[in-house]
């Protein structure tokens, strides 16, 4: 007995290392060695298998049975169900199921119950429901867990009132409902834009007694979002510490992402500064949203300009990617900002990664520059401008007004004949040229 336990534990640490092909091939040379004395043995390493979600080789051992001279038993069968619900086949599960119960077999809750499970995860009630009359048929109780696979199933396909009247069912049977089965409802509820029915059940819960997890609250938080109301969870956020249910980086991204989503960026941005001070990771497309819509409000609220610098300069070092858009924006907000030195740097930052800023981009640039007097400057972003596209007559127009003012007639008459040059006939000429037409 004791060799052959550890033969088969010799097994499966070979075939937790080894490629697939050899893997096979241990199986192969397990079975031409007969290793297999007793269907405990077989159940041993198929349950190993089913577990270390080695599939194919499970399957293959299963296939297996037969040659070995063994014959299944009520543990075989249970695993065998295991093994189609784990690869989501609640079908060839059921067939193993039947045959159990053809053979003389009864399931225990446990197995019917992953059954019914796993048919619930991929919509399908009626076969759930099916499985659940065989239940009373064989004489197996359900447990509360029973119950909440047939409340997610209900929910899942928006069958809500069934699920809340199923529940009241519960509450009146000798099983109690536990904070899982609330969970459930309180999911379903949200899902169908039905929060604060959620929430009821939420103080429902809590006055029986039973303490809500993270998954509970997020599922409020979800609501919120969907329902276009992300402000509703800084309450539920605080209740939830009351309660010393630590949130989670989902609570944390789930609000953040509702509070982007609706457009309440000062909002967002505490909720990102406190997610970075307790180090949850920010998703890359959540940053840029945030960073955009940062740049948008310090158009009208300067006061946020530090932190779009904040933000930029955390995603360059936290090695996230810009999107052009958000790039584009940073630049703009600069520059609106007086802060233009720097999104001329940014600008240059932008065409070295290889990015195309947009024309408005370039003209902001260059009119900018122009206002402190930077023309210089200016002139080189127009020759960036200039390889990427065709500039129109704005960045021309800005440039000779701002030559013209310095009294660089010369250079103004230089960009002048560019423009022409490019096919664009500017609005504004140079002094020089004027000088030399003479009144008109």
């Amino acid at each position: 007995m004791r060799s052959r336990k550890l033969e088969l534990q010799r097994f499966l640490e070979t075939v937790s290392t080894v490629p697939a092909s050899q893997k096979l091939e241990a199986l192969q040379k397990l079975h031409t060695n007969g290793k297999f004395y007793t269907i405990s043995d077989f159940n041993h390493l198929l349950m190993s298998l089913v577990a270390a979600d080695e599939f194919e080789l499970a399957f293959k051992l299963k296939s297996s049975l037969s040659s070995f001279g063994l014959v299944p038993d009520h543990w075989t069968y249970s695993i065998f169900v295991s093994f189609y619900c784990k690869k989501n086949e609640p079908f060839e599960a059921k067939i193993v199921l039947d045959h159990m119960l053809q053979n003389g077999f009864e399931p225990n809750v446990a197995t019917v119950t992953a059954l019914i499970n796993s048919f619930c995860g991929t919509g399908r009630l009626q076969d759930a429901f099916e499985v659940f009359d065989i239940m009373s048929r064989i004489g197996c109780e359900p447990t509360i867990n029973t119950y909440n696979c047939l409340l997610k199933g209900l929910c899942y396909v928006g069958r809500v009132e069934e699920a809340y009247d199923l529940m009241g069912g519960i509450k009146k049977s000798s099983l109690k409902p536990d904070i899982y089965t609330y969970t459930a409802i309180m999911d379903g509820f949200c899902k169908v834009g039905r929060s604060n029915e959620a929430l009821e059940l939420l103080d429902e819960a809590l006055e029986m007694g039973l303490k809500p997890n993270v998954v509970t609250y997020n599922t409020l938080f979800n609501g919120y979002f969907k329902e276009g109301r992300p402000l509703c969870g800084f309450g539920l956020l605080k209740r939830m510490k009351e309660k010393n249910c630590k949130p989670d980086s989902i609570s944390y991204s789930t609000m953040l992402h509702g509070l982007l989503k609706w457009g309440k960026i000062k909002a967002a941005l505490g909720i990102y500064n406190e997610m970075v001070e307790i180090g949850y990771p920010v998703d890359e497309r959540m940053m840029n949203t945030l960073l955009r819509g940062l740049c948008r409000r310090s158009r009208n609220e300067k006061e946020l300009l530090k932190d779009v610098y904040n933000v930029f300069e955390e995603m360059r070092d936290g090695n996230y990617t810009i999107y052009p858009g958000a790039f584009d924006l940073v630049v703009e907000a600069f520059c609106n900002g007086k802060k233009t030195n720097r999104g001329f740097q940014i600008l240059n930052d932008m065409v070295k990664i290889g990015y195309s800023p947009k024309t408005f981009t370039f003209n902001i640039v260059i009119r900018s520059l122009c206002c402190v007097g930077e023309v210089d400057k200016a002139l080189a972003v127009l020759m960036l401008m200039h390889k990427d596209r065709r500039p129109s007559g704005i960045p021309f127009n800005i440039l000779i007004d701002e030559l013209n003012q310095q009294g660089r007639s010369l250079e103004a008459c230089h960009v002048y004949g560019v423009a022409l040059k490019r096919g664009v006939v500017p609005k504004r000429k140079p002094t020089y040229c004027l000088a030399e037409q003479g009144p008109q």
